[in-house]
């Protein structure tokens, strides 16, 4: 009797908890433990300002921080004007690649080519006559023309590309100048049309990049992994040791050290939150939202905000330096949104030791760190080593991958031994934590399977032209030998709405996770979306989407940044050491909408005064949340079978859905809801689709909350 009474009062509990999805779920079961002293912790207002040695400019209830940065591996202390919020550069001095011309011509006859392909690509585009009427076989030929300047003449391409740009209104996130121009990726794309075979794949690749209405996104060709070893018929399964560990996951920060306090929060052009000169008249700019201290749902994250999160993560989740979890993720994204000529090398350097030095200041342990789209520069670009051979083009983001592995190295994260084989490959690398040789952490670079980087368009026919997936295959083969688990760290996720990964890629990406699950893969971690999410890997590329099928779960960590319309966040595992699997998660928030009045009541000298700076508290667990509607044992992983029922109880109760999507934006004021039945079951598939193809057949619109 008394059993029958408790499954009643349970099943109320969560009834009442979904039938609100507007507020965090409320259910606690008894066999649940929360992780820190505290589930709610308010950050205090002053600015920690130990953590930093020196500042040119010292926090203060108007001003963001501006610390002197040394880099321990540059030997160079990085100059004030460099994140000086008032003077925003518009160039830089960084090295300018552009391919080998193949042949010796001069810079007249160079310019006359260029201007003459200028000519022949608008013709084409003008004519009706091109070996086919359609504007993809138009696009195709004006490849080819532009090609043939790529080679002759490289230098004069990027006038060309701008030009072009204005004309046919090529796809740019910020103008054609900056796009194509010689100031800023113009370089680039000289060496991709250089290199590409503009008449297959690639071309049509590159068309739908330059211009969405030009030729149809290309479906997935699918191309068959080979591996070294079949997959074992009868394989081991991992066995549970009964300890827990504690792992922390973090993404997406992306700090703006230009971030300006009052200046417009709430502006209409990218990017928000940065000062802007008075106009000339002398006249007051009306600003609609001044910039809070602590951040705005329309720009990066400033100082105060980067270090109020640290702050809470300890107390919320029971950790500290002298206390740390067994090791932290970090699934991508450092460097703020800024434009192709705000950025450079020195910027990017610089961010990542001042997160970095942050990040040690406050957690202690391993910080296992995958580069994110954003950690470049110029944004999204990384260059195959193929390309070249590893010459000149090939090796031209090496000055990235060496900084940050030799960073690694000197923090401790990395053995010498890894952070070497990370500076060799694309920052990737695989190692095994301190004090646990049964798990092997592989990190990868995903920038050269996402769809807006323009290197990873080249070969397309070949997914692994890269060489980053048979890294992938190399350890994992070795850790089913060596009986280990692994954890797959990367940024871009593979699967949910079809949105990031190229669809070859993508495909080869799902064929290898079949491979090696559920047997070796315990989980896969990702970020980029900014978003709290979940995908499940299936047998058979997910032909058969049942919970005997399910794999293995790819999570998405939720962003430290607000940006676009989202709460502030982050999260924490608690994982079983023997099978490596999740046996709880714990995620955290920030309500960004009350920053706004918290920088009226900061004052003091200096510091940020000593009033209240940002709540954070815990938003749910994964097992509280969703365990009651799947049935699921007290003593059962989150694994994919999990995450399968939960999407079948979203099937019988939309509500669920709702819940999922509010979690999606980490409970913020300003995200997309969930409340229709289309809406539901778009999100139940994107759940169920780790790759671009699946994701593409769900139905589109409903994959982001932003």
């Amino acid at each position: 009797m008394m059993g029958l009474l408790w499954c009643a009062v349970m099943a109320m509990a969560v009834a009442l908890a979904f039938a609100h999805p507007k507020q965090p779920s409320t259910y606690h079961p008894d066999d649940v433990t929360y992780p820190g002293s505290v589930t709610v912790f308010t950050v205090p207002a002053a600015f920690p300002t130990s953590v930093f040695s020196s500042y040119y400019v010292k926090p203060g209830p108007t001003n963001q921080p501006q610390p002197v940065l040394y880099d321990p591996v540059l030997n160079i202390t990085f100059p004030f004007n460099l994140t000086d919020p008032k003077h925003v550069p518009d160039s830089n001095d960084d090295p300018v690649i552009f391919p080998q011309p193949i042949a010796n011509i001069s810079d007249a006859t160079g310019e006359a080519i260029a201007s003459a392909a200028v000519s022949e690509v608008s013709r084409i585009f003008k004519s009706n006559n091109t070996g086919g009427s359609n504007t993809c076989s138009k696009c195709i030929a004006a490849l080819a023309v532009g090609q043939m300047v790529a080679r002759l003449a490289p230098t004069h391409f990027p006038s060309g590309m701008v030009s072009l740009c204005h004309s046919l209104k090529f796809s740019t996130y910020s103008s054609c100048e900056l796009t194509y121009g010689p100031n800023g990726s113009g370089a680039s794309w000289a060496q991709i049309l250089a290199k590409a075979d503009v008449a297959g794949l690639d071309g049509k690749y590159i068309c739908s990049y330059l211009h969405k209405n030009v030729c149809e996104y290309p479906t997935v060709t699918s191309v068959k992994a080979v591996f070294p070893k079949p997959k074992p018929k009868k394989p081991a399964e991992p066995r549970r040791s009964g300890k827990k560990v504690k792992v922390l996951h973090l993404s997406d920060l992306h700090l703006d050290p230009r971030y300006s306090v009052g200046s417009e929060a709430n502006c209409t052009s990218y990017m928000c939150c940065r000062y802007s000169e008075p106009p000339s008249n002398g006249t007051v700019p009306e600003i609609s939202v001044s910039a809070p201290l602590f951040g705005y749902y329309k720009c990066d994250s400033p100082f105060y905000l980067a270090l109020a999160a640290l702050q809470s993560i300890g107390p919320l989740t029971g950790t500290s330096a002298k206390n740390p979890p067994a090791f932290s993720l970090y699934t991508g994204d450092l460097i703020a949104h800024d434009d192709e000529n705000q950025a450079s090398r020195a910027y990017v350097e610089a961010t990542e030791v001042a997160i970095w030095e942050a990040f040690k200041a406050y957690i202690g342990g391993p910080i296992y760190t995958a580069l994110g789209n954003h950690d470049t520069t110029p944004a999204d670009y990384e260059a195959p080593h193929a390309i070249d051979n590893n010459s000149t083009l090939g090796s031209q983001f090496s000055w990235n991958y060496a900084h940050v592995s030799s960073l690694w190295a000197h923090y401790n994260w990395l053995p010498s031994s890894v952070a070497q084989q990370a500076s060799t490959h694309y920052a990737a690398y695989a190692v095994s934590p301190p004090h646990h040789p049964n798990l092997k952490i592989i990190t990868l670079n995903s920038d050269l399977y996402y769809q807006h980087n323009p290197f990873a368009l080249l070969n397309a026919t070949n997914p692994d032209y890269s060489g980053m997936f048979s890294f992938l295959v190399t350890e994992l083969q070795a850790a089913e030998d060596a009986g280990q688990r692994v954890w797959i760290v990367a940024h871009i996720p593979t699967g949910w709405d079809g949105g990031s990964a190229l669809p070859n890629s993508a495909d080869y990406f799902y064929q290898i996770v079949e491979r090696y699950s559920p047997h070796v893969i315990a989980n896969i971690f990702f970020g980029h979306s900014h978003e709290d999410q979940a995908t499940i890997y299936y047998r058979n590329n997910g032909t058969a989407q049942t919970k005997e099928e399910a794999l293995v779960t790819g999570w998405v960590g939720p962003s430290l940044t607000p940006l676009q319309n989202l709460n502030s966040g982050y999260r924490m595992y608690e994982v079983d050491t023997g099978s490596w699997e999740v046996m709880e998660a714990f995620t955290f928030y920030s309500d960004v909408g009350s920053y706004t009045n918290l920088s009226s009541s900061v004052d003091g000298e200096g510091d940020g005064g000593q009033g209240e700076g940002p709540v954070f508290k815990l938003e749910y667990s994964t097992r509280a949340t969703y365990g009651p509607a799947v049935n699921w044992p007290s003593d059962a992983p989150l694994n994919a079978t999990f995450w399968h029922g939960v999407t079948e109880a979203m099937e019988r109760n939309r509500t669920l859905a709702e819940l999922f999507t509010q979690y999606q934006g980490k409970s913020s004021a300003k995200s997309k809801k969930c409340e229709t039945e289309e809406c539901t079951k778009a999100k139940i598939c994107y759940m169920r689709s780790g790759s671009t193809a699946l994701g593409k057949q769900c139905k589109q619109g409903y994959g982001s909350v932003q």
